[in-house]
């Protein structure tokens, strides 16, 4: 059959989204896989459903799929996407909510900006040695709605992404999950840079949003940082993170950045 889609990006993470609110469609990983696939689909990072919520969850409910056809409990570039393709779809430009594997996530806009609250970080673990081909390695790792370590690096442009996000990936530390991975170095003023490794993705993607809110909220706790923290991303565009923090602890972590239209089309599932 064929299907209307949605062609979107925010800050170069691009996904396809589709309405499924009569929930007619059920595509297997192998579908997922060939819409996502860049020279025989559309080509995306990631799948997004839009979906009828559970009754008196949220206001509405995603499925979210990486490329790879894997289910992902959360996704932050996604989530600001997600909220502007509902927005013009119901024609709702107001503040709301929707469910996800991972929680309930709150959007606003701000013009064509759009804030996602994030689920409450969990699981800050610091200063971790890992063993890894090349020698040991110091990590930091956080649970933003999905697992990502995090590693401090001189020069971004110079971070081995590839090689050490895919060994980092699936290290046994991290099992059975596995994680993402961050490469992150401090800019002064300006914030932090961040390069990710993502799981589902299996490679690079020009930005993660909640990598990005891993790497800030690391960052603050280790090397002071305060709220807000700009984040430029591998696209060359900038994210902005907002939380509040109290000790070791961390709450209302937001994310602010664009989320952009592509195109529109139809394709045959």
């Amino acid at each position: 059959m064929l299907v209307d889609f949605t062609k979107m990006n925010g800050a170069g993470n691009d996904f396809i989204l589709m309405d499924n609110r009569d929930e007619k469609l059920r595509p297997d990983p192998g579908q997922i896989a060939r819409l996502c696939d860049r020279h025989a689909g559309v080509g995306a990072d990631g799948l997004i459903l839009l979906k009828p919520a559970p009754l008196g969850s949220a206001d509405w409910a995603w499925d979210f799929y990486n490329s790879d056809g894997s289910n992902a409990e959360m996704c932050g570039n996604g989530a600001r996407c997600f909220a502007r393709y509902v927005a013009r779809l119901t024609g709702r430009a107001q503040a709301f909510t929707f469910a996800t594997r991972a929680g309930v996530i709150a959007a606003a806009f701000d013009g064509e900006l759009v804030t996602v609250g994030l689920t409450p970080p969990r699981d800050l673990r610091l200063n971790e040695t890992l063993a890894l081909a090349s020698g040991k390695v110091t990590l930091h790792s956080l649970d933003t709605g999905v697992p990502h370590a995090v590693m401090f690096v001189a020069d971004t442009d110079q971070a081995m992404v590839q090689s050490l996000g895919q060994e980092i990936r699936r290290h046994p530390h991290f099992a059975p999950r596995g994680t993402n991975v961050n490469f992150v170095q401090l800019r002064g003023a300006e914030g932090i840079r961040v390069r990710t490794y993502e799981r589902g993705v299996e490679g690079e993607t020009l930005a993660c949003g909640t990598g990005v809110t891993a790497s800030a909220l690391i960052a603050a706790e280790l090397h002071g940082l305060t709220s807000p923290v700009r984040v430029r991303v591998q696209s060359g565009g900038f994210l902005q993170v907002s939380f509040e923090k109290n000790g070791g602890q961390f709450r209302n972590a937001r994310l602010t950045g664009p989320a952009d239209f592509v195109f529109d089309g139809k394709i045959r599932l």
